[in-house]
């Protein structure tokens, strides 16, 4: 059995959609100051001596907030940004920073409520209407996603946020022609916008289309330690036929992540049905195994590459191991009954 990763990257896109792109600007901050103490904490205490002196200071209140976001503290970026809006509350920026605070509070219809009311405030805000189209998406309200990015468009014509999220409904209503149309507007809008690539990559791969590895590529060139386009382009060689080219893509994928059992699974699988190398097939289910000692396909796997190299002892106890896992694997049952048909003749 090919191991593939679950179906389409379409669910993980949809729950960090509307966290890939701020309301506002996020803060800027290093890891660690030379001292070694922490930049964020030490941000957060200069912003709060900076508010000790101007306690009324909209932008500082809203400016803790962020840093309050990025340290997990929602109900401390809530209250300052709370404080914020009584102060000034006709400043647009206040209500987009609010809608991200519910959000990482998962508190979507208030989200939404802080999003129209910065609309109210300012009707061709770009950032609120592509966030509310965001928002429209998750909870798939098609109609108005479509009619927020065509507000969004209206107001900045460059948008590549607005394609790929129109993309993205496009795809959940299945009309992947012009979900394709809008990628690629995404795409050369922004050369850099992974995601894009990625899906487009998967579309493609779908239909076997060779462009796929451009787009799979220029994903990893964005992205060099991504699994996940790794792992699709590996896929689309593999299922074309192009063997030595998945191989060398498995090989780089276990070098990025020496945890991620399902490469050393697919190059097993790879020798042992396309190559008929049994041994290294072998090697490497062994090689998924250790990363996971319930993996039942690859012990199975590696019972099978065991059987038809003539290791019948091997072979049948990973068929044995794989009945203790999982009872009644039919496959496992076929095995075991095979071997004893061979070695008691």
């Amino acid at each position: 059995m090919l191991n593939r990763l679950t179906g389409s990257i379409f669910f993980t896109l949809l729950m960090t959609i509307l966290l890939t792109t701020s309301c506002g600007e996020r803060p800027k901050i290093e890891e660690k100051n030379k001292s070694g103490k922490d930049a964020l904490a030490m941000q957060l205490e200069d912003l709060s001596r900076k508010i000790t002196d101007h306690p009324t200071d909209p932008d500082l209140l809203e400016q803790r907030a962020k840093y309050y976001l990025l340290d997990h503290q929602e109900k401390l970026a809530f209250t300052d940004i709370s404080k914020a809006i009584s102060i000034s509350p006709n400043k647009v920026s206040l209500y987009l920073t609010l809608s991200d605070v519910y959000l990482n509070m998962g508190k979507p219809d208030n989200c939404n409520e802080a999003l129209l009311k910065a609309i109210a405030i300012d009707p061709r805000n770009g950032s609120a209407l592509i966030r509310l189209s965001k928002l429209s998406l998750i909870i798939k309200d098609y109609k108005a996603t479509f009619e927020y990015v065509k507000k969004a468009l209206a107001v900045e014509p460059h948008n590549p946020q607005a394609y790929f999220t129109r993309a993205l409904a496009l795809l959940e209503k299945g009309d992947t022609v012009l979900a394709v149309e809008d990628l690629k507007r995404t795409v050369d809008q922004d050369q850099t916008f992974y995601d894009a690539y990625v899906e487009l990559g998967e579309l493609y791969s779908l239909r076997k289309d060779p462009v796929a590895v451009d787009y799979l590529k220029n994903a990893i060139k964005i992205k060099p330690d991504s699994r996940e386009a790794m792992y699709m382009l590996g896929m689309f060689y593999q299922e074309n036929g192009r063997y030595e080219e998945a191989l060398e893509t498995y090989a780089r994928l276990e070098k990025v992540d020496s945890t991620f059992k399902a490469a050393s699974f697919n190059t097993g699988y790879i020798y042992l049905v396309y190559l008929h190398d049994f041994n290294k097939a072998a090697d490497y289910f062994s090689e998924s195994l250790k990363k996971d000692p319930g993996y039942i396909e690859a012990l199975f796997n590696r019972g099978y590459a065991y059987e038809l190299s003539g290791k019948y002892s091997k072979a049948y106890q990973d068929y044995k191991h794989v009945l203790v896992l999982k009872e009644n694997y039919r496959k496992a049952i076929d095995g075991m009954n095979r071997i004893d048909k061979v070695t008691h003749k």
